[in-house]
């Protein structure tokens, strides 16, 4: 019996110490994706995308594995959430900054701070929030790529028909939104490509292979193709499994 139980103790042990290795991953899985409709003279563009911070602090790993490869990051809500420091948001801020412009949409988590703040900081930073908005990057050629935003779906904040407005036409269409059901709201006529999300952590937490969420990944839908990130930090306990810690950095190009 005590044989059995010291057993059962190492295997609870090892699980947990497990667990807490999952969670606190620094893994930047790669993404090379295609699109017959891509701008050419744009020849390709690199976004760093990352969600549901939280607690964490990104870590120099991150960094320096992303250095020198990204055209513009992309937060995907849940910087932050209630009790944490500031001064941590702003030092992962100066972080991110460091491998390019960065743009933010909001996720329920940040609205559960000071808020108020949280966009104060932004504009000190140079940080642009897409709320229901968007920003427009056009090639040397003329042809043009626009990122959206749309802001917290959780309050029905979100506005994807004043994001399009801002976007205009004639286009390549890039949507970030915390939610991945934003999908149900997008049109064929919206040409929208590809959509960025996170929200639900890839379940977080899997028993013999299941969980209220399915893990992340990328797949194509009737309408666009969703990126659904596992995210990088955790939420309520700091512990994950099947559904590592993950960020992205993710190439576009035309083919």
């Amino acid at each position: 019996m005590a044989i059995a139980i010291f057993v059962i103790l190492l295997l609870g042990t090892c699980l947990f110490l497990y667990m807490v290795r999952e969670a606190f991953l620094n893994n930047v899985v790669f993404h090379e994706m295609t699109f017959s409709d891509f701008p050419e003279s744009f020849k390709q563009v690199s976004i760093f995308f990352i969600s549901d911070i939280h607690k964490r602090l990104i870590s120099d790993t991150i960094i320096s594995t992303v250095s020198g490869k990204a055209d513009i990051v992309i937060i995907g809500g849940d910087l932050t959430e209630k009790g944490v420091p500031m001064d941590r948001v702003k030092k992962n801020l100066n972080k991110l900054k460091s491998l390019g412009p960065v743009y933010f949409v909001w996720g329920n988590n940040d609205y559960e701070t000071d808020f108020r703040m949280l966009d104060a900081i932004f504009l000190d930073s140079g940080v642009k929030v897409l709320d229901n908005t968007a920003v427009t990057f056009e090639s040397e050629t003329g042809d043009k790529l626009c990122l959206l935003g749309v802001d917290d779906l959780n309050q029905e904040r979100d506005r994807l028909d004043l994001a399009l407005l801002d976007a205009g036409e004639k286009s390549f269409k890039i949507l970030a939104s915390h939610y991945p059901w934003i999908t149900e709201k997008i049109l064929p006529e919206h040409e929208i490509r590809l959509v960025l999300s996170g929200h639900t952590h890839g379940g977080q937490i899997h028993i013999f292979g299941y969980s209220p969420y399915e893990k992340g990944k990328v797949k194509k839908i009737e309408n666009t193709t969703i990126l659904i990130s596992n995210g990088y930090g955790t939420t309520s306990l700091p512990l994950r499994l099947g559904a590592p810690a993950e960020c992205h950095l993710i190439t576009i190009k035309n083919g």
